[in-house]
């Protein structure tokens, strides 16, 4: 009796884990589905637009000629080469899937498919990039004028503490 008691257990779990590798597996394409929707994977584009600006800047502060710009054009292709080890999207995917299956159950997962599928989900993709970056800039511009006031205490605080300990 105890041995048919064993292999009853035995297949309970193993249907139990292959349902939860069914959940699991689902849930993780929803995740995907909804990368893609999101477009996730241009989400590292402005990183590889800022590093040219930088190479190119600093091209541009060293005063090198226009004759150079081979060199810097070479140093740029290295740099994407460096973040395509990095950043591609075949690098960061699996952490994505992760996070989103990790903070979303496969119901919510679903939720988020849909809506994005949808003509106003379409709609948030397409102005999100846009409205970021105006949110960003009207919390920049309000920063501002806390930004000294911010530094002043900082400094204050530092001459109030005295002298560095050792």
């Amino acid at each position: 009796m105890s041995r048919l008691s064993a292999l009853c257990a035995v297949a309970i779990l193993t249907c139990g884990s292959a349902q939860a590798f069914a959940d699991a597996s689902s849930h993780a394409a929803d995740a995907e589905r909804f990368l893609q929707l999101a477009q996730a994977d241009k989400l590292v584009v402005p990183v590889y637009a800022q590093v040219q600006q930088m190479f190119a800047q600093r091209f541009a502060e060293n005063g090198a000629p226009a004759s150079k710009k081979a060199l810097l054009e070479t140093y740029q292709a290295k740099a994407n080469t460096e973040l395509d080890r990095a950043v591609a999207w075949d690098k960061l995917e699996p952490d994505m899937v992760k996070l989103y299956t990790s903070n979303f159950n496969e119901q919510e997962m679903q939720e988020l498919v849909s809506f994005y599928q949808s003509p106003l989900g379409q709609k948030v993709l397409q102005k999100m990039p846009m409205l970021t970056e105006k949110s960003a800039q009207l919390t920049q511009g309000k920063l501002e004028t806390a930004v000294p006031k911010v530094n002043k205490l900082l400094a204050d605080m530092t001459a109030e503490l005295g002298p560095k300990q050792p």
